[in-house]
């Protein structure tokens, strides 16, 4: 059985299908149909849900789409939808900002946006206009209202207290109780298993190779929700402690496989910059939220945002099958399309970068069609090292230019050893047109998405010419 709360009321489940969503559950057996279904897919942000969950000594509250967070996902959390927030009939200050600057139009998508700004107004007490585009990012307002909202969302901001606040302490103390060590199990139909420990996930998976693996489940979810399959038997790694922590010594970053690119984001600011700038680029909040770094490797899709990085910093992976670990290079990892080098109980249980070969020149740009929330049609990586002006070692890595993120290895040999001129830009960019030949679809040509590649690498090399110039070009266009 799996225990949350919704709200302040103990729900203990055992008996549910593993492959109802939370959006399901919630208006189909909670009857609060507040949270709405719009896409279906975690785009439009109308279904979206608060978690709140114990952070050391405090709760930290998160938004997700309920569409696509399945049931299992909520034991030992607190489960928040948009009839929670009023005070025995007064509005919250969210509610109240969002009448007073009318922010809302049909009102389809207003319970969405009333709960991403609930989760700001959780977490900041003076919050810019960058930090309120990252959080209302993942909604979508098909009225076109967002100037209001997001002075509603200003205006909220500058109220702390409320009910929520003032609970803090017994919700924490409950939450906390809720821990336990045993493995659970959500079983009608289905089967999802929740161990707690990473030697009992390594068993269970090694046990039962056929069951798939629920991380944060943002792409997993899909094929219930889009694909209308039934997944029979899961097995969820977010219970599991061991992998939930993000390390950074002086030799390598560290990350384990159920850190949320939320929490990578956060930690590697200082350490990764560029990493995590582009992070804030990745789907919407509420996916970052939940999706991990391991689950976007694990799904292998040539278009991931994550992968050509990883492979541009030389990193590796630390694979578990029952008691044994072994260590792969992330460019041994894919070996075509959706397939990957992981063996039939096999997982990845953490992400290694080795500092000492990240450039201060490193470089990540995302072309997409839109700025936020959209897929990559050409991702480009670029970790170069030079020495007076010369190419001393290169690793350039694209996605959306293969069947799998892959190394521009013709690319880097025809740097090495050559300045960063016209010269052997062109040398380059003919052995980019070696090192890939793009498919064409509906997100661009393949002689467009060479031609991107190419201009990548032209704007790596104008950055490193004209620092300045290039870092203001970078801040505009990423």
């Amino acid at each position: 059985m799996i225990r949350f709360l919704l709200n302040q009321t103990l729900k203990t489940l055992s008996d549910v299908d593993p492959n109802t969503t939370v959006l399901g559950w919630l208006r189909g057996v909670e009857y609060r149909c507040g949270t709405k279904e719009g896409c279906a897919s975690g785009d439009c942000g109308a279904c979206t849900v608060v978690l709140g969950r114990v952070d050391g000594d405090t709760l930290r509250y998160d938004t997700a789409n309920g569409c696509i967070t399945l049931i299992a996902q909520l034991d030992g959390k607190q489960l928040l939808t948009v009839e929670d927030l009023a005070d025995n009939g007064t509005l919250h200050p969210v509610q109240q900002a969002m009448a007073d600057c009318h922010a809302s139009q049909c009102g389809f998508c207003t319970p969405g946006f009333v709960m991403s700004a609930f989760a700001l107004q959780k977490s900041h007490s003076e919050a810019t206009l960058h930090d309120i585009e990252q959080h209302l990012g993942g909604n979508l307002c098909r009225c076109t209202g967002y100037r209001p909202i997001v002075e509603a969302a200003e205006l909220a901001c500058k109220t702390r207290d409320d009910k929520f606040a003032r609970a803090q302490p017994q919700t924490l103390a409950r939450l906390k109780a809720l821990k336990t060590a045993e493995t659970a199990i959500l079983q009608k139909s289905s089967r999802c298993l929740l161990p707690k420990s990473l030697a009992e996930l390594a068993t269970l998976y090694a046990q039962n190779p056929q069951a798939r693996l629920l991380a944060g489940g943002t792409d997993l979810a899909l094929g219930i929700t889009q694909r209308y399959q039934t997944l029979p038997l899961m097995i969820a790694m977010n219970q599991v402690e061991e992998l939930k922590a993000i390390v950074i010594s002086e030799e390598e970053i560290r990350i384990g496989a159920t850190a949320t690119l939320e929490e990578c984001q956060r930690a590697l600011q200082r350490a990764l910059p560029v990493f995590a700038r582009v992070l804030e680029r990745f789907a919407s909040r509420q996916i970052r939220n939940h999706a991990t770094v391991a689950g976007n490797l694990a799904n292998a899709s040539p278009i991931g945002d994550l992968a050509p990085m990883l492979l541009a910093l030389n990193a590796t992976l630390e694979l578990r099958a029952g008691a044994q670990t072994r260590t792969l290079p992330v460019s041994d990892f894919f070996l075509a399309y959706r397939k990957t080098a992981l063996e039939p109980g096999e997982f990845i249980s953490h992400i290694v970068i080795p500092r000492v070969t990240v450039s201060p020149a490193f470089a990540a740009w995302k072309v997409s069609k839109r700025r936020d929330d959209d897929i990559s049609t050409v991702f480009g990586a670029f970790n170069l090292h030079l020495n007076e002006g010369v190419v001393m070692s290169a690793m350039i890595a694209f996605g959306g230019m293969a069947a799998t993120p892959a190394r521009a290895r013709r690319c880097e040999q025809a740097l090495l050893g050559q300045p960063l001129d016209a010269q052997t830009l062109d040398s380059a960019f003919l052995a980019l047109a070696e090192d890939f030949q793009p498919l064409s679809d509906f997100r661009g040509t393949g002689r467009y998405r060479l031609a991107v590649a190419q201009n990548l690498l032209r704007r790596l090399a104008l950055r490193l010419a004209a620092p300045d110039c290039a870092t203001e070009v970078q801040n505009y266009v990423n």
